[in-house]
């Protein structure tokens, strides 16, 4: 009797360790990473007023938006995403697919775009992707993605600003 316990016990508390996986425990983010300084640093009221309030939470405080609550989830046109923070570009439109998961995905970043490190906030490990040059979260990247790379560049879309590519690029 006492596993069937166990078990039901687990299965309850299984949608609430889903919402933490998928909402993002809150989690600091300093603008140095060990010795690592970015180029572009503020201090917290000056990213508070120069971001919204998901922005803020996203990009400096490592938080992840709700699945399928962005608007660049359907973004389709030709273009360039930039750091919401820091306006540095980060992500082409070509390198955008559809992964199913509720948030914008890519197989690879630009060149010297981005920075990663180890995430152990969530049970285990993850890697993190932050811009290289303010050092905003942007999100994770995960080994389970399309060709050519095999890689999931899995990003928050209020982390991230589209720029459609002028007409005739």
């Amino acid at each position: 009797m006492q596993r069937r316990a166990f078990l039901v016990a687990s299965m309850a508390l299984l949608p609430v360790a889903f919402i933490g996986c998928a909402a993002g425990a809150e989690e600091t983010a300093p603008q140095e990473t060990g010795t690592k300084r970015f180029e572009v640093t503020r201090t917290e009221e000056e990213w508070r007023k120069s971001l919204t309030g998901d922005q803020f939470r996203i990009l400096r405080k490592h938080d992840t938006e709700r699945p399928g609550s962005s608007a660049l989830n359907d973004e389709h046109r030709a273009g360039t995403y930039h750091c919401a923070g820091c306006d540095l570009p980060v992500y082409s439109s070509t390198a955008k697919f559809e992964s199913g998961t509720g948030w914008p995905s890519f197989t690879a970043p630009l060149e010297q775009a981005i920075g990663t490190s180890i995430d152990r906030s969530l049970f285990g490990e993850r890697i993190e992707v932050h811009c290289r040059r303010c050092g905003g979260h942007l999100g994770h990247v995960f080994d389970d993605g399309p060709r050519p790379t095999g890689k999931r560049y899995c990003m928050n879309g209020a982390a991230m600003a589209f720029k459609p590519a002028a007409q005739g690029e």
